[in-house]
């Protein structure tokens, strides 16, 4: 008896009937009608929200099927796709990484305050001088990246 494609490889996880994915080695390979057709490193994230994008405006898979198969928010992959039809496939590669990044204490703010809080300034009045909260210069001292007199 003859096999009917589409064949996936085995352990694959299945999207929909037509979409699966499977990690090999150190990387994620997607499969549309057991083909495979993207593929990034397993850490890459901006590669993930890029491949994820395109599955979605291709329309390989509903962005449900996705979020539920891959455990990801609706949301995050909604704001992927509509990433990709605004501002093209370079948005996903040639962004600054700005995540999980303070945007008002910039290295030179930590500067200025760690020269203020050497020169005896409160916490709070070194906070006030730069334009930053309080419980920010809390934080980082507590991270070590200032240090109080």
């Amino acid at each position: 008896m003859q096999t009917i494609l589409p064949i996936f490889p085995d352990e694959t996880k299945m999207v929909n009937f037509q979409v699966g994915f499977k990690q090999m080695d150190d990387f994620v390979h997607y499969f549309v009608n057991g083909m495979p057709v993207y593929c990034h490193e397993a850490g890459d994230m901006n590669g993930y929200r890029f491949v994820l994008a395109t599955l979605v405006n291709n329309k390989f898979c509903s962005i449900k099927e996705l979020s539920e198969a891959l455990g990801v928010h609706k949301k995050n992959v909604e704001r992927y796709a509509k990433s990709l039809r605004d501002y093209g496939m370079a948005y996903f590669f040639k962004r600054k990484e700005t995540r999980g990044q303070c945007h008002k204490f910039t290295p030179e703010k930590i500067d200025e305050a760690q020269k203020l809080l050497d020169l005896g300034h409160s916490q709070q009045g070194t906070a006030k001088t730069i334009g930053v909260s309080e419980s920010a210069i809390r934080y980082h001292i507590k991270a070590g990246a200032l240090k109080k007199k």
